[in-house]
């Protein structure tokens, strides 16, 4: 059941389900990357945490 299987048969369900699934999860990667890196950029330049009042 594995698109390298070669009973697999790539019609309409296949290829809008697949789509949807690879976009939705590139939305939610990018959306970590940028947020790690903005997280790494903050923390180094002293912006962010609770300390010092």
């Amino acid at each position: 059941m594995f698109p390298f299987s070669f009973e697999w048969l790539w019609d309409a369900g296949h290829i809008v389900f697949h789509g949807g699934l690879w976009y939705a999860l590139n939305i939610i990667g990018i959306g970590m990357t940028y947020c790690i890196i903005k997280a790494v950029i903050d923390t180094s330049k002293g912006k962010g945490g609770h300390g010092h009042h």
